[in-house]
């Protein structure tokens, strides 16, 4: 339903419930669409399915790798395609633990980096990394020969267009045109293009495709040719107008399958380099790649998959949340719906498949490809929220296969039922990390998440049915990992953690905010299904909920943990990396003993003293919900619009952090879980559009849930 809101004299207002006309979408989306003039580092493109993507230069394909490798690389990655070096000395993950006397339990192990188990934790952190799989670009020739450079490429004109997910290149090589048309194929992992120049005919365009060794580092943009003895390629011809290729990689092995619409001459000059040369007469030429981890037949043709495509990116945009600012008087407006629409966008090509994503979604690795759950919530909220609540829940499912790896590490530690990992792989194993596994914010997540699609999804008694055991076994850990002190007569959290602000010790840490106030609304929030299933409420849960302890506060204000006294004083470490304590009253609603006056004035203080240039993207969205949720609409839009280099959004739409960190996909989620809060509002919420002020600004929505 769309929501108008209209403001009458004497700043009186009367809102209107109906259903007014509705948002034309396209025509909000067209809007948006990305167009270039010239190469940038950070402005290639992202072409996806969710479940595999492909980035693009200003050719339409990955010709310029060396140029892009230090911005937003041109990676192709899948969720199914990873690799792991050999394990020559036969390291176990049992020799990464070292031994603790945390939250009442003696001799607690944790999987950490430490200097005496070095061989084993860097095994354990880099493997298994994920797959860049293939980089496909142009060979362009000069008429004096020479392979053309950057520089040659000239009068660039390209327009992702986002309605239909195709990307138009056009460009000059020495004064010939070329127009190149590219889309993923949405129907199976791959990329299939058209490329119409008179330099195909003159047998000056070739295509080159080259398959990278991984490099075991923290990132992986897919540029590293050099290591040549431990991985090979082969292509095999069916005939003249298809084949395949297959790489090996240690144990590791994949296909390529490709098909073309005339002959060609493959060459391969360098081993793992293939260069692909039309042989006809045609100045038009399309291929069709599919990447998988078995052979695979590739008889679509660019047209079929081309129309694949745009009937893909039309339900998707069709279906679900929208938004529309047009009329606002806020300068910000339109800089904010950009933001938006790309964020549907980019989420959708990189984050909506059958695993968590890593923090750079399918474009290249951020430590070593591996998914973190406490981002997770970031990540993939907003599906539901925005009315497709189908995609949260493809990937949520990894939670069942990854069960009883959860469950032993809640065993080894003492604990009942099961402790979600932190930084994992495909198999849910645990990777060592001396801050990640003392986190416990991601283990609410699994709750949080069940009720949204319970929420949100038609069938209930299905998603009761399927996800009620591990909604119990995450209370059942999250129950035992508060320990009772006999003294205060409340169950602490801690010692024995780090908070979602990660500057503290983990031995010494106690009763995060955030943590206390998500621990009491999950542990509720399970109870709540154990009614729904015909089950008695849990005393020992009830119990916690009780006596949990109260959030910490000193002078008025919240502290970041109850060992923190000096939360906000100008030297104090504790203004640094995420202002956590402001997410007791974000995602979640006010919790039991939270002072909503106590908050403001935290809030207050946080935005006066923080070192913004330490936080994350996600920050902002967060700090967003939270002003919200204390009715204070001007700071929820002025937190997503802060001019701040990690709240930067870049011209394809990528939430820029740092020169390592190009690209920040829980920025991007969750922003479009802060404007569901804004819009839609939260449980018991009485005014329309909480988030922003109607003086100012036109919001016109629809399609939207609301939050807890």
């Amino acid at each position: 339903m769309n929501k108008s809101v209209i403001i009458l004299p004497c700043f009186l207002f009367l809102i209107i419930f109906c259903d007014a006309q509705k948002i034309n979408r396209e025509q909000v989306i067209h809007r948006h669409d990305i167009y270039l003039s010239k190469a940038g580092t950070l402005s290639s493109i992202t072409l996806g399915n969710g479940e595999f993507a492909f980035t693009a230069d200003v050719t339409g394909l990955q010709t310029f790798y060396k140029y892009y490798a230090h911005g937003v690389p041109l990676g192709t990655e899948s969720e199914w395609g990873w690799h792991s070096f050999p394990n020559n000395k036969n390291l176990t993950i049992n020799q990464t633990y070292k031994y603790y006397n945390v939250n009442g339990k003696k001799n607690v192990p944790y999987s950490v980096q430490s200097n005496e188990t070095k061989d084993a934790v860097e095994y354990f952190r880099v493997n298994p990394h994920r797959l860049q799989l293939g980089n496909i670009g142009f060979v362009f020739l000069m008429k004096n020969g020479d392979t053309a450079t950057l520089d040659d490429i000239k009068n660039i004109t390209q327009h992702l267009n986002l309605y239909s997910g195709i990307l138009e290149s056009q460009f000059t090589v020495d004064n010939e045109p070329v127009k190149v048309t590219t889309v993923a194929n949405q129907k199976t992992d791959g990329i299939s293009f058209s490329v119409e120049s008179p330099l195909i005919k003159l047998h000056r365009l070739f295509i080159r495709i080259a398959f990278p060794y991984p490099t075991g580092d923290f990132s992986d943009a897919g540029t590293y040719f050099s290591d040549t003895a431990s991985h090979q390629s082969v292509y095999y011809a069916n005939n003249s107008n298809s084949g395949y290729f297959k790489h090996i990689l240690d144990t590791t092995h994949y296909y390529v399958s490709t098909s073309w619409n005339q002959k060609v001459l493959i060459d391969s000059l360098k081993k793992n380099f293939f260069y692909i040369k039309p042989i006809g007469n045609s100045n038009h030429f399309e291929a069709s790649l599919v990447f998988s981890p078995t052979e695979k037949d590739n008889k679509a043709t660019f047209e079929r998959i081309k129309e694949d495509n745009v009937t893909a990116w039309k339900k998707f945009w069709e279906s679900g949340g929208a938004i529309d600012f047009s009329g606002s008087r806020d300068k910000r407006a339109f800089e904010l719906e950009r933001r938006i629409i790309l964020s549907e966008y980019l989420t959708k090509a990189q984050c909506a498949g059958h695993y968590p994503p890593q923090e750079t979604g399918l474009t290249y690795n951020s430590w070593y490809g591996k998914p973190h759950l406490e981002m997770y919530w970031w990540h993939a909220a907003h599906f539901a929220l925005w009315g497709r609540p189908e995609l949260l829940e493809k990937s949520f499912d990894w939670y069942i296969k990854a069960a009883d790896k959860a469950r032993a590490i809640a065993k080894r530690q003492g604990f009942e039922g099961v402790r979600w990992q932190k930084m994992t792989d495909p198999q849910g194993d645990e990777s060592p990390a001396s801050v990640g596994n003392f986190l416990i914010w991601q283990q609410p997540h699994f709750i949080y998440l069940a009720e949204l699609l319970y929420r949100t999804m038609q069938d209930k008694h299905t998603i009761l049915d399927k996800y009620k055991n591990l909604v119990y076994q995450t209370a059942d850990f999250m129950a035992s990992f508060a320990a009772y002190d006999s003294a205060t007569h409340h169950y602490n959290l801690g010692k024995g953690l780090i908070p979602a602000q990660e500057w503290f010790n983990p031995l010494e840490t106690y009763n995060p905010p955030y943590e206390l106030a998500y621990w009491s609304w999950a542990l509720k929030v399970a109870q709540e299904w154990r009614a729904r299933s015909g089950m008695p409420r849990n005393k020992k849960w009830d119990d916690v909920i009780n006596k949990l302890s109260p959030l910490p506060q000193r002078d008025g204000l919240y502290l970041a943990a109850a060992n923190a006294t000096d939360s906000y004083s100008p030297q104090s470490r504790y203004t640094n990396d995420h202002p956590a304590v402001l997410a007791a009253l974000a995602t979640i609603p006010v919790s039991d003993g939270l002072d909503t006056a106590i908050m403001h004035r935290t809030f207050d203080t946080v935005n006066k003293t923080w070192h913004w240039e330490t936080t994350w993207g996600w920050d902002y969205p967060m700090m967003a919900m939270t002003a919200t949720r204390l009715n204070l609409k001007n700071e929820a839009v002025d937190m997503l619009m802060r001019n701040v280099q990690k709240n930067t959004y870049l011209p394809n739409g990528n939430n820029y952090q740092n020169n390592d960190l190009t690209i920040y996909l829980p920025g991007n989620g969750g922003l479009l879980s802060a404007i569901a809060l804004m819009c839609a509002g939260y449980d018991g919420c009485k005014i329309i559009t909480p988030g922003f002020n109607t003086k100012t600004w036109h919001v016109k929505w629809e399609g939207l849930n609301p939050m807890p």
